[in-house]
């Protein structure tokens, strides 16, 4: 198993399942230009060789989030930046419908401000 594969595995299901789908979502959404890589001991994602998102654990919310660069560009209010200079991020609400049209809309922003 490489080191994205055992972060994953790492975590419990059903979260394990869902983050699994939604990476899967975010690399079919542009198979030419988003790689992902293991950065700081997360999956983050890049895109074009940049910095686009990642997943990491909220002991504060107890909840997995994807963070988003560029951040501080995006206004909207489902988005939390809590302190951090230029990203924010969105709550992943494992009892609530995955907003995966929402996600990739994000991400189709946070791509826009990467030259």
């Amino acid at each position: 198993m490489n080191p994205i594969q055992e972060y994953f595995y790492k975590i419990e299901e059903p979260d394990r399942s869902t983050l699994l789908f939604l990476r899967k979502k975010i690399l079919e959404s542009d198979t030419e230009n988003i790689t992902e890589t293991l950065s700081f001991g997360l999956p983050f994602f890049k895109y074009k060789k940049k910095m686009l998102c990642y997943f990491y654990y909220s002991k504060k919310h107890q909840k997995h989030y994807i963070s988003f660069y560029h951040g501080d560009k995006l206004d909207y209010p489902e988005l939390l930046q809590e302190g951090r200079k230029k990203f924010k991020i969105l709550l992943i609400d494992l009892e609530q419908d995955l907003p995966v049209k929402y996600i990739l809309n994000l991400i189709e922003e946070v791509k826009s401000y990467i030259k």
